[in-house]
């Protein structure tokens, strides 16, 4: 029997126990932000038409607002979760209820969390990785620690694990918090820079590193290895079809493709859903990465994140990561802006270590230079106090050029 989609906004532990009163009633969820300008939500409404809007009154009821003609959407339809990648226009993956119970299970498999454990709740509970976490935690017998408003994770309250973003993780291990209480901090959102490894491992703190995305029903890949039903290859960056090109060889960068049991059925558009994935399954990634020595998946940034300087295609996530391993660097970007010479000069947008001693820019392309050709080099600094990540800690690539061209 088909099933209706519904736009859900609430504060988290409200936002789950509506959950399992949709869900109980078969229906699907829209998650909503508790925090999301009007014109947000309502352009998600438009572009994803649920059937209703459940969300909160000013008197803390909930309110169900009909919303006119909607597409259904499939039995066994658990979410439906907007995610605007690069583009900035509301598209909606839509995972099965058996999706997310292959993520969770071999999730905390992977993880080794025994019965009885508990998850901090620290995310955003709009987003797949905030339901994860809820899900996780039921699947060992309990509910999710619910964290201070913010997220602040520097109370574990008794959890086992915690999901974090690095821009969370650099916080709190500022400011001394316990994280070494927990088994696991997972975590994912953007990539984090060697240096805050470092120094979560030097406080004592098991971290492990998760690359995957909404399409994936979050990380998909656990310190550079593919969790049990995931399939992962590197192909030829030149691919821009579906099936991504041939196979790159091992070492060499390429665009990620993806198969298996832990993937979305589908896109809803306003008229239905498109397929997500190719004839054989393959669902081609916008993100570059390599296979490392050892096996494990080195990810780079967005195929399409690319400075196209003096007629060379230079990948921004590649040489963002080189000058993160830079010791005087605590947080960097990496954008074009126009120039008359090189038609975009390749520009470092970085948060330093010292405010009061920036590396300098001959500094910074010696560093680069080292792995990368010259060209991949920056021909400009912008020194800034903090870089504007989102709350999933990723960075919108507008704003970084607005930083770059100040």
């Amino acid at each position: 029997m088909p099933a209706r989609l519904v736009a859900l906004r609430a504060t988290p532990e409200r936002f789950v126990t509506e959950l399992d009163r949709i869900w109980a009633d078969g229906d699907a969820v829209l998650p909503i932000p508790a925090n999301a300008p009007a014109a947000t939500v309502q352009r998600t409404l438009r572009a994803l038409r649920p059937a209703r809007f459940r969300h909160l009154d000013d008197d803390g009821g909930f309110v169900d607002e009909p919303l006119g003609d909607a597409p259904d959407v499939a039995e066994g339809t658990a979410l439906v979760v907007a995610t605007s990648g690069s583009t900035g226009r509301p598209k909606g993956v839509v995972l099965p209820h058996e999706v997310l119970q292959a993520s969770t299970r071999t999730s905390v498999e992977r993880l080794g969390c025994r019965d009885g454990e508990s998850w901090l709740l620290a995310l955003p509970i709009h987003h797949v990785a905030g339901i994860q976490v809820v899900l996780r935690s039921r699947a060992l017998g309990t509910e999710p620690v619910l964290s201070a408003p913010g997220g602040n994770a520097s109370d574990p309250g008794g959890a086992a694990h915690v999901s974090l973003v690095p821009t969370q993780l650099m916080r709190l291990l500022e400011a001394r918090a316990p994280l070494s209480d927990f088994r696991n901090v997972l975590l994912g959102g953007a990539r984090p820079e060697a240096s805050l490894l470092d120094a979560a491992r030097d406080a004592g703190v098991h971290v492990v590193v998760s690359y995957g995305m909404t399409e994936t029903a979050g990380g998909c890949v656990y310190d550079g290895r593919p969790l049990t039903g995931a399939e992962v290859e590197v192909v030829a960056a030149g691919g821009t079809g579906a099936e991504g090109g041939t196979v790159a060889a091992d070492g060499d960068t390429g665009r990620i493709r993806i198969r298996g049991t832990l993937l979305g059925s589908g896109y809803r558009t306003r008229t239905g859903t498109v397929p997500l994935v190719d004839d054989d399954g393959w669902f081609l990634t916008g993100d570059l990465g390599r296979w490392r020595p050892d096996g494990t998946l080195e990810v780079f940034g967005r195929v399409d994140d690319v400075v196209v300087s003096g007629g060379v295609n230079v990948p921004a996530g590649a040489v963002a990561a080189s000058l993160r391993s830079h010791p005087q660097v605590r947080d960097v970007a990496v954008t074009g802006r126009p120039d008359a010479e090189w038609g975009e000069a390749v520009v470092a947008v970085l948060v330093p270590r010292d405010p009061q001693r920036p590396p300098t820019l001959d500094e910074l392309r010696e560093h680069v230079r080292r792995e990368y050709p010259a060209t991949y080099a920056p021909r400009a600094v912008v020194v800034v106090e903090a870089l504007p990540r989102d709350a999933m800690g990723k960075l919108p690539r507008t704003a970084v050029k607005l930083l770059a061209e100040s």
